[in-house]
């Protein structure tokens, strides 16, 4: 296209804006742990993790969870060869693994690290909130003494560590700040911001975030690295992560498809995707998504809604006439560009997907013109008037089959009728 965007689209998304626009964020990958967590999936194969693995380093994502090393054999086996690959194939992706503040959680990791060759990064996590403590029975100072001690491990052996407070968005500002405290002091170079039981609103993550960096800097601790965490259970899962990189944090999780205990997490496809629009990912290329989504479906056995945004079968098909009449318009100019956003918010070739025109009954003659095209045909308009009348009497889009046995029969009966120079090509 010759012009500039802005003379096409008035994006009212930018007018006075109450934040600065996204800045570089890292992205932190938890399908193959929090997301394995949902009771709907199954634990993949390890081939399958494997092929993950390399979508997750190719799309750029910067660090991966590979697991649960001290839950299961397998758990830890898996983390291995994970690790392995990393090194092997030197992949991009710096590997990270999870763990209860407990030594034998934590030795696992260690373990790892060493055999693999590569600096796995601890997330070591305790609840945080008073509902959990009076669950657990826990106190302060359990607390204290439970957190220094994973910390401990960690440190001495050279491998960073994430502090990971669970429900830190119930938990009371003092314990946080006794909590942060010791996690500095024993050495922690992040801290991880959960909101595990998806109860914050947009408000809450700006409120926690803008609390936890003046608390860091007041303990000359503003190179301590904030993460943030969270779940999907009102369904604010990617405003509230998007709400976190506007404030600031360095980190933000997600996982494949927004799988995840209970509802899930944020979706990392939809993290990257906006991202991608808001300019915070200039030549990223984000082409193998689809990919990404598709493989992590695969593997773990979730069906993707139809309507489900970018890898969704329906995220960029139309049949609605008016709507198929503006994309053909847009291409008769010969603008891509244009006919990518015309009647999409998500231009589909960013990612690796194209805008598909079907016939249903709400079509028009532009529906039947532009299928025809993409299936490399032509029709008289006898054919097209013929393929619109099968549409409108049916409740549904029409499939391929469908359509391309409507044109036979619309054949056949041209030729018994002597005229055989109509009928597609």
């Amino acid at each position: 296209m010759d012009q500039d965007p802005k003379d096409y689209i008035y994006d009212w998304n930018e007018v006075d804006r109450r934040h600065p626009p996204f800045g570089r964020v890292e992205l932190f990958d938890e399908t193959l742990r929090d997301g394995l967590q949902n009771p709907s999936v199954r634990d993949p194969p390890i081939e399958d993790k494997l092929e993950l693995l390399g979508l997750i380093d190719s799309l750029g994502i910067h660090a991966v969870n590979v697991g649960l090393p001290g839950s299961s054999r397998r758990a830890f086996d898996d983390s291995l060869r994970l690790c392995q690959e990393i090194v092997g194939r030197r992949l991009r992706v710096r590997p990270a693994a999870a763990g209860r503040t407990v030594v034998s959680d934590l030795l696992p990791m260690v373990e790892v690290s060493q055999r693999a060759g590569v600096a796995v990064e601890v997330y070591t996590f305790i609840g945080s909130s008073p509902i959990r403590l009076y669950a657990e029975g826990w106190d302060l100072p359990a607390l204290l003494k439970h957190s220094a001690d994973a910390i401990d491990v960690g440190v001495k052996n050279n491998l960073p560590v994430s502090y990971v407070t669970e429900d830190t968005i119930r938990s009371r500002p003092e314990v946080l700040s006794a909590l942060f405290k010791n996690a500095v002091d024993h050495g922690a170079g992040r801290l991880c911001l959960c909101d595990t039981v998806g109860h914050a609103t947009p408000d809450g993550v700006r409120n926690l975030v803008r609390f936890t960096r003046s608390l860091l800097a007041s303990f000359g601790a503003s190179h301590v690295k904030l993460d943030f965490h969270n779940h999907n259970d009102r369904g604010l899962g990617l405003v509230n992560a998007l709400v976190a990189v506007e404030e600031g944090v360095d980190r933000v999780h997600g996982t494949a498809l927004g799988i995840g205990e209970r509802v899930g997490n944020t979706a990392m496809e939809l993290l990257l995707l906006n991202l991608k629009l808001a300019g915070a990912l200039e030549g990223q290329d984000l082409t193998a998504l689809l990919r990404y989504c598709e493989t992590a479906s695969r593997a773990v056995g979730h069906k993707i809604p139809n309507n489900y945004p970018l890898c969704g079968a329906d995220a960029f098909r139309t049949s609605t006439g008016v709507h198929a009449a503006a994309i053909v318009k847009a291409h008769a100019k010969g603008d891509a560009w244009l006919a990518d956003r015309i009647y999409s918010g998500v231009p589909a070739g960013m990612f690796g997907r194209a805008q598909e025109i079907e016939i249903g009954p709400m079509s028009g003659a532009s529906n039947v013109h532009a299928w025809l095209r993409a299936h490399g045909l032509q029709g008289d308009q006898g054919l097209v008037q013929a393929l619109l009348q099968h549409a409108k009497g049916t409740p549904h889009v029409l499939s391929e089959p469908e359509v391309l046995g409507a044109i036979e029969r619309y054949r056949a009966g041209v030729v018994a009728g002597g005229d055989e120079g109509g009928g597609a090509t």
